[in-house]
């Protein structure tokens, strides 16, 4: 075995890791229509992107043009980056005239890839392409390898769209959409089905269903200035009763203190502060503090939790940094 010794396999280096495609559609057309509008909304909405694919511990491997290429550790946090990007550029998108807006599709593979400093390469990275161009405007398609890791793990349903055609791969790729929001509604392309010396894919499994859950409550379903709005609306009334009724308690103050906690933890699902976890624990940490001061008695109970929350957030930080020098 000596005459191995120090003898290189091969100078190529490769890896194993999820892939983010995405693109917007028609973008040539709203070129045409208004450029400087266009490249302005362009840049707002791929600096969302990049901030929720950082929360969910991705990077941003290339941009070009419209399009962007990611790189995920985690499949499961690739497909909850994915989702959280179409929901949030979809509220942006709802104060937009409908010819005006901009819609992303993104497509997601696991796969090995070759890798070239801060780039990576490979069929891994064509398959991605090439499922996000199945994807529906807003919407998601990801790759039966995606699929095998995700479909008990993220709230979603998901619709087998058969075998994708792709080049180099002779038997095509098994593919999914991947039910968003209101992309869901939407059908997706079918991709062209595959066959392979005559054989027909293999039958598509039944679509899963995961029942969606929500946190915290159905209010966190709604656009971050609706949900504004109609806890604002509620709190004025609510502040009115207690005054028109007045019998020396400002009740009111903790129905407005659980809607301050709505508002912050809805803004922290959808990854408005960065590292969710991390966000989290200082939004429980305002609360506790609040809810000391509300019901002073002379004590600072709260410092005690606090320390603890922070060395909590201080591990995940450090964990964090280590599991992703890079960034």
């Amino acid at each position: 075995m000596a005459q191995f010794e120090g003898r290189q396999v091969s100078a190529t280096q490769r890896k194993l890791t999820t892939i983010f495609s995405a693109d917007v559609q028609g973008y040539s057309r709203l070129m045409e229509a208004d450029e400087e509008g266009t490249l302005a909304t362009l840049k707002q909405y791929r600096d969302a992107m990049a901030r929720l694919i950082a929360s969910h511990g991705g990077r941003v491997v290339n941009t070009w043009g419209d399009g962007l290429i990611a790189e995920f550790p985690s499949v499961v946090e690739a497909v909850r980056a994915a989702v959280d990007v179409q929901n949030e550029l979809g509220e942006h998108n709802e104060g937009r005239p409908t010819e005006s807006r901009m819609l992303f599709r993104i497509g997601i593979n696991l796969g090995d890839v070759i890798v070239e400093g801060d780039d990576i390469y490979g069929d891994g990275v064509n398959i991605a392409a090439r499922l996000q161009t199945q994807a529906a405007p807003g919407g998601v398609v990801i790759s039966s390898t995606v699929y095998d890791q995700v479909r008990n793990k993220v709230p979603v349903g998901f619709e087998f769209l058969g075998n994708l055609s792709v080049k180099n791969i002779e038997e095509g790729v098994p593919s999914y959409a991947v039910k968003v929001g209101e992309s869901s509604l939407e059908t997706a392309p079918r991709p062209t089905p595959a066959t392979h010396f005559g054989r027909n894919p293999a039958p598509p499994p039944a679509a899963t269903q995961i029942p969606e859950v929500n946190a915290p409550g159905i209010m966190a379903n709604l656009a971050l200035p609706r949900l504004f709005g109609v806890l604002g609306v509620i709190g004025i009334a609510l502040i009115a009763i207690n005054l028109f009724s007045w019998h020396g308690v400002f009740w009111a103050r903790w129905p407005l203190f659980a809607f301050a906690m709505i508002v912050l933890l809805a803004s922290v699902k959808r990854g408005q502060f960065g590292d969710r976890s991390i966000a989290s624990l200082a939004v429980i940490g305002l609360g506790l503090v609040a809810i000391n001061l509300i019901s002073w008695s002379g004590e600072f109970w709260a410092r005690w939790p606090l320390l603890g929350l922070a060395i909590v957030a201080a591990i995940r930080w450090v964990t964090r940094r280590g599991d992703n020098p890079a960034r």
